[in-house]
């Protein structure tokens, strides 16, 4: 496993060299997903059915808008290491340029846009501490489904980070449509999002 360059991160030492190893060692069940969110390596099951298919369903529309030098990537992971985090979105689109050598994670400031699908254990992480990690790292887009949010499903466009916080570019039901904007300029027809 490759290790990133502690010129590209100030904060990057010994406990981020400790904490990459111990991910990279993880033995997880097949399917399973390793993260490290603040610090804690955690093992998630598979993703869902829903969550692979809303995937699929964004990444097809993306492709329709991307330029060929930019890709819609599921399960890459991207670094953190000054919050001591290694992310796996469900998608995350960024430039081809940036996986060049990058072994087995980019730099989340490689990133264009995160998107992560909650599921039932991961929704707190998703909303909270991820949010943050991507919008400290200068994420520019963060797109969150929440699959489990109180009054239902919703979708929430999250941009301009600063601080370690972004603001709430739109809010969205299931079924409504959604803008991305430049460089997507992409408007979703969240419809195809339907979960039973």
């Amino acid at each position: 496993m490759k290790q990133l360059a502690a010129d590209h991160y100030p904060l990057a030492g010994r406990e981020w060299d400790a904490l990459v190893r111990l991910w990279a060692d993880t033995d997880a069940p097949p399917g399973c997903m390793v993260e490290i969110v603040d610090g804690i390596v955690t093992v998630a099951p598979p993703r869902g059915v829903y969550q692979n298919v809303i995937a699929a369903e964004l990444s097809r529309a993306l492709y329709a808008v991307l330029p060929e030098d930019r890709g819609a990537y599921q399960r890459l992971a991207v670094a953190l290491p000054a919050r001591h985090g290694l992310y796996v979105p469900n998608l995350v689109v960024a430039p081809e340029a940036a996986l060049r050598g990058a072994g087995h994670f980019i730099p989340a400031a490689a990133a264009e846009l995160a998107v992560e699908i909650t599921s039932k254990t991961s929704a707190r992480h998703d909303r909270v501490e991820k949010r943050a990690g991507y919008a400290c790292a200068g994420v520019p887009l963060y797109l969150l489904i929440d699959l489990w949010a109180p009054a239902g499903p919703a979708i929430t466009l999250y941009g301009e980070p600063a601080d370690a916080a972004y603001r709430v570019l739109q809010t969205a039901e299931f079924g409504d449509e959604l803008t991305l904007p430049a460089p997507f300029g992409l408007t979703l027809d969240t419809g195809v999002f339907v979960v039973d």
